[in-house]
């Protein structure tokens, strides 16, 4: 071989080497991981935004996280899809990722059952797959013996928990399997799982609370609301020494709550509510320095209500609605210095609210309805010294007392008022002037008289108002149809943080439950006054509002084609007036209109047909004579007399036949006598010479 070629030959070699090694750099992925990433993929419905075919360097693709295994090729540790919108099934081939750590397709729209290959894999620490479609039970024989991380929450699982979880998994920390369909006893092996500190199993139906969960020294949160449990709380509660959060609600516990606070010295918030407790508040509970969050509503809870509140120092949230408690509020709640959210509604209290009251300056939320009160007037002139007071309720107190008209009331800060179903004589509160930040007023079931001021448009973010069934004259002021808040569809204001939900109960009697002020839909109810005058057509301008009852008052005039303006309404109640004209054609276009009624007016034409229109029934028109169409009387043609059934007329009558005769006779007549037919003087049987023929 001469020297050229062998010098050629070494620099294809050359070349041939540089360009493997070029080819070694961009393998990256080691090949089986590409090929499990790529089974994962060809199950799903949807695209993953960043995968391509295009390139095999997988650990550049979304949500894909590899370490340094090999000098040419990287293992996949992490697989990072949360809440991208993925559908589809996961497939066998996900468990081919032998290295995988941490697999997280939560907040997806994932569906069918799980391979029983993924509870096998060996390195995997952290799994989430909570928020999906998911059915069917959990393998029995999982084997997943790295894990330390576990939420499949909000699912549809099935059935009984894995009895060998904790011998095969012994390093978990965290397992939530809230919100799926898992049932029967809560698995007695639990008490094996030494390390674990997060145990969530709310919304399910577990019947049975082990003993050995009370072995779970490292135990900080124990979560078992919205479940099945039922019995006595056992004292073995008192030995989790590490619990911060325990949550036992909406179950069926019965007896008296163990007096074994003084064991949880680290415990920050118990709720137990929505359960069948009865006694007095555990001494233990009452001197608790740790708790923060209290919540024991809905039971059957009695005595005094006796919080040291000297001690309960970090106390910022307590809810002892619907219970027994009686005596009269305590004035030494008052030092209770860090209260932000105080519910004692529904008890069998009495009394005034303490006149120390002043001093909770903390005090956002206070919820005192149906609790027996007197005094309005000492409790608002007490009250207004909350500086960051948000939520006022106080309905159901104050029989028949006179409402407050002190003008100088202070509740700057205030969002939401509701002194509702009290009975209250007087005028509507001059002193709400001052609430400039008001979003939801109730003042509904009272005897206030007078007219409603002038001035409801200074309310910039008032979008729940409630007047009815009180006395109120006047027409309707045009300031609420000028409420920002149900103009602006865009308005932002963050409603109060309640920390407990608010209930409302609708006409038809059902009742509804709300977290947020925010959730309330936004309602005008000005039903069951004494009202007069027009609807005016700036109602139109309400956007936002989805509830409008101005029904049993004395309104008069025609209903504004305007209200089509209204295009988030829902409910439209306009009977019980003195309304009169047409229903305007234009409230066809109210397509969100669910319950509509102009019944009781005088009200006169056809009823508009489409849209929403079709499906309301004859109740929405009764008692206005002088409607017509569809369900109701039908409506006569336009301009057509009107003929009873027994003068109908006849057309083809004898009357009919007699004239037709007539008629004929007379025409024949006169076409001889003008001798169009037979020429004058001619003899009658001679024909006319122009007929004769001239051949």
């Amino acid at each position: 071989m001469s020297s050229a070629n062998l010098c050629l030959l070494l620099i294809l070699l050359v070349f041939s080497f540089h360009s493997w090694i070029l080819r070694s750099q961009e393998l990256t992925c080691n090949l089986n991981d590409l090929i499990a990433l790529n089974g994962f993929s060809s199950c799903l419905e949807s695209d993953i935004v960043g995968w391509s075919n295009s390139t095999s360097d997988c650990c550049t693709w979304t949500g894909v996280t590899c370490d340094n295994s090999t000098a040419l090729s990287q293992r996949v540790v992490s697989l990072e899809l949360g809440s991208n919108k993925l559908s589809g099934k996961i497939c066998d081939s996900l468990a081919g990722l032998h290295q995988l750590r941490i697999l997280n397709l939560s907040h997806n729209l994932l569906r069918g059952s799980l391979p029983t290959k993924l509870f096998h894999m060996q390195n995997l620490e952290v799994l989430d797959l909570s928020d999906n479609d998911f059915v069917g039970r959990i393998p029995a024989e999982s084997h997943l013996s790295s894990i330390r991380y576990v939420d499949i929450s909000k699912n549809s699982f099935f059935g009984p928990m894995d009895k060998n979880l904790c011998k095969t998994s012994p390093h978990i920390q965290y397992l939530d399997l809230s919100s799926n369909n898992f049932f029967g006893e809560v698995s007695p092996a639990l008490g094996n799982c030494t390390s674990l500190q997060n145990l969530i199993l709310a919304g399910n139906n577990f019947r049975s609370l082990p003993k050995g969960i009370f072995q779970l020294q490292h135990l900080s949160v124990l979560h078992l609301h919205n479940n099945s449990f039922s019995g006595p709380l056992s004292d073995g509660i008192g030995n989790l020494s590490n619990l911060v959060e325990l949550d036992i609600s909406s179950n069926s516990f019965t007896g008296v709550l163990p007096d074994v606070f003084g064991k949880l010295q680290k415990l920050e918030q118990f709720s137990a509510s929505s359960n069948k407790f009865t006694g007095i508040l555990p001494i233990s509970m009452v001197n608790s320095p740790s708790l923060i969050k209290l919540d024991l509503h809905n039971n059957t809870l009695n005595g005094p209500i006796n919080l040291n509140c000297s001690v309960m120092t970090r106390l910022m949230s307590l809810h002892l609605g619907s219970n027994n408690f009686h005596g009269p509020i305590p004035h030494s709640m008052s030092s209770c210095k860090s209260l932000s959210m105080l519910h004692l509604g529904h008890n069998n209290l009495r009394g005034q609210v303490p006149y120390r009251f002043k001093n909770l300056q903390s005090l956002k939320v206070l919820i005192l309805s149906r609790t027996n009160l007197v005094n309005l007037s000492s409790t608002l002139k007490i009250l207004q010294y909350c500086n960051n007071l948000t939520v006022l309720i106080l309905s159901e107190n104050f029989q028949e007392e006179q409402m407050p008209t002190d003008v100088n009331l202070q509740f700057r800060t205030l969002q939401v008022l509701s002194i509702a179903y009290c009975e209250l004589r007087g005028s509507f509160p001059l002193w709400l002037r001052g609430c400039n930040v008001l979003q939801f007023l109730d003042l509904s079931r009272n005897h206030l008289s007078g007219s409603i001021p002038l001035w409801f448009n200074r309310f910039k973010y008032l979008f729940y108002v409630d007047l009815s069934n009180n006395s109120f004259t006047g027409e309707i002021p045009k300031g609420l149809t000028e409420l920002e808040g149900l103009i602006d569809m865009n308005i932002s204001l963050e409603g109060p943080s309640l920390g407990f939900p608010l209930f409302r109960t609708a006409t038809d009697g059902a009742t509804f439950g709300y977290n947020k002020i925010w959730s309330f839909p936004p309602t005008m109810d000005l039903s069951y006054n004494i009202l007069s005058g027009p609807i005016l057509p700036t109602f139109g301008n309400l956007r936002r509002l989805h509830v409008l009852n101005l029904n049993q008052n004395h309104l008069s005039g025609s209903i504004p084609e305007s209200l089509s303006g209204m295009t988030n309404l829902e409910i439209l109640d306009l009977s019980h007036n003195k309304l009169s004209g047409e229903i305007p054609n234009s409230i066809v276009q109210l397509s969100f209109l669910s319950k509509f009624s102009v019944a009781y007016n005088e009200l006169y034409g056809e009823i508009p047909a489409g849209g929403q229109f079709m499906t309301f029934p004859y109740s929405s028109f009764e008692g206005n004579n002088g409607l017509c169409g569809r369900i109701y009387t039908p409506c006569q043609p336009e301009h057509a007399p009107t003929i009873s059934r027994g003068e109908q007329m006849i057309i083809f009558g004898s009357q009919f036949a007699y004239g037709v005769v007539t008629g004929f006779l007379l025409t024949v007549t006169i076409c001889f006598m003008s001798g169009w037919i037979v020429p004058r003087g001619a003899p009658f049987g001679v024909l006319n010479p122009r007929q004769t023929d001239t051949s």
